[in-house]
């Protein structure tokens, strides 16, 4: 039986490839690679037969790597906006921080990068940070943990973890197969692939063209398309809840159209509670609140309470059904979705007529049940340092074949207008856009296990 080292980072992995079908049933032995806690192991092992789980070592970067690695992603980022026309590519990089301290490092950063001219520059940096991981204590323990454990192969579920170059560099040189996902469809461009790994497994034939334009020293035969599995789950009947009980445990009433407001995060959306506000407004104005109720579903890692001003505001308009995730502030790694949480949302995009958000990958998930998406297109206020038009000029959004893929807000008069021509007549084409982003939605898994 084949031995499968899992490296799961973060909690949307536990949910796309430990909840999913990718290694339910499969004649694998899994061995899962981490640094969750008891309860957090626990409630997996609710999901997935575990044979084995193994803590990673604690790991502390050294200045050298942490630099060359920031080095790598700034010139990666410069270059990407140059090469690809767009300058939005560099809101990618931060250029504010806390501390004199990390204001200096940054700094000296970037004056570096002013020396680094080409592309072949920038492969040379990486063969710089590859030699500086495997110099640093935690290579040396992975690399007898790997040794004494002997899977067949090491895949991890996000190409971003800070530790995953580390974990590949150990496993391809003790001859271990590696493979990773790319997180979403948006990360590409982003800059931040660290880890080299055999096989790279992406959505869409779109994401293998992109990671080989961004990445062109990986060959293409390592780009693998195999869907995303958290598509999956809205395919399986299992994960829809029973009408009544969808509707009174949420206090929904079954008489009004449901309007679903997908919260982004504070820094991709700082605006969204005025987002909401608008919206609730023109309704209410309208007098359409006996035809309607929001319900608000914030971003599961915003717990800023910055919407309750406007959820207090609109008691019986606006229902907030919070995701029903694991919390613990203490640690990262503890913040997870439960499987509630999976069958709350595609539920959520079973039943709701319209979801609403700026510019959100939410779109494709209501799009499984053929549910319009309306995207927030105008500024709330004048910010230097932010626009909602920044956010429709990001990379990832050139795969959008027409504007017709979704309906839009242009402006706060037309809200009304808009929201009623989506729920009654449903005039976009999104399923054109969906099969660019994702082009096959129900095999994903079986895909990745073959890859894996």
């Amino acid at each position: 039986m084949k031995k499968a080292l899992i490296f799961c980072p973060d909690g949307t992995g536990i949910k796309n490839y430990l909840y999913s079908n990718v290694f339910k049933e499969k004649d694998v032995k899994l061995s899962l690679f981490h640094n969750f806690d008891h309860d957090t192991l626990a409630h997996i092992s609710e999901e997935i037969k575990l044979d084995e789980d193994i803590q990673i070592p604690a790991y502390k970067e050294s200045y050298t790597e942490k630099f060359l690695r920031e080095l790598i992603h700034l010139c990666r980022i410069k270059h990407n906006a140059i090469t690809q026309q767009n300058p939005t590519i560099l809101k990618f990089y931060k250029r504010t921080h806390a501390t004199k301290k990390l204001q200096l490092f940054y700094g000296a950063v970037e004056i570096a990068s002013k020396t680094i001219n080409s592309y072949e520059q920038i492969l040379k940096l990486e063969k710089r940070y590859q030699k500086a991981i495997r110099k640093n204590p935690l290579y040396v323990k992975v690399y007898e943990i790997l040794k004494a454990n002997k899977p067949d192969a090491l895949f991890c579920t996000h190409q971003r973890a800070l530790k995953a170059p580390i974990i590949f560099a150990a496993a391809q040189d003790l001859g271990v197969k590696t493979s990773t996902v790319i997180y979403s469809w948006d990360n590409i461009p982003k800059a931040r692939l660290a880890l080299k790994a055999d096989k790279y497994l992406v959505w869409s034939p779109f994401m293998k063209n992109e990671l080989k334009n961004f990445y062109p020293e990986i060959e293409t035969s390592q780009i693998v398309i195999t869907g995303t599995p958290q598509f999956e789950f809205y395919k399986e009947e299992k994960y829809i809840i029973p009408e009544q009980d969808f509707y009174s445990k949420n206090r929904l009433n079954p008489d009004k159209k449901i309007i679903c407001f997908s919260g982004d995060d504070i820094k991709t959306s700082p605006y969204d509670p005025h987002y909401l506000d608008d919206i609730a407004t023109a309704i209410t104005k309208g007098n359409k609140q006996n035809d309607y109720q929001i319900v608000f579903r914030r971003c599961p890692v915003d717990v800023s309470g910055r919407y309750d001003w406007v959820v207090k505001k609109f008691p019986k308009l606006i229902i907030e059904i919070p995701p029903l995730w694991n919390y613990n502030s203490d640690k990262w790694t503890a913040v997870y979705p439960t499987i509630d949480d999976v069958s709350l949302l595609v539920s959520l995009a079973y039943y709701a007529d319209v979801v609403i958000n700026v510019g959100s990958t939410m779109a494709f998930d209501f799009a499984m049940f053929k549910k319009p998406c309306v995207y927030i297109n105008y500024d709330h206020v004048i910010d230097p340092n932010w626009s909602v038009k920044t956010i429709y000029n990001y990379q990832h959004f050139r795969s959008m074949p027409s504007k017709k893929a979704v309906l839009w807000f242009n402006s706060k008069a037309e809200i009304l207008n808009i929201l009623e021509s989506a729920i009654a007549e449903n005039n976009t084409e999104i399923d054109a856009w969906f099969k660019i982003v994702i082009d096959n939605a129900t095999m994903a898994s079986e895909k990745i296990l073959k890859n894996i």
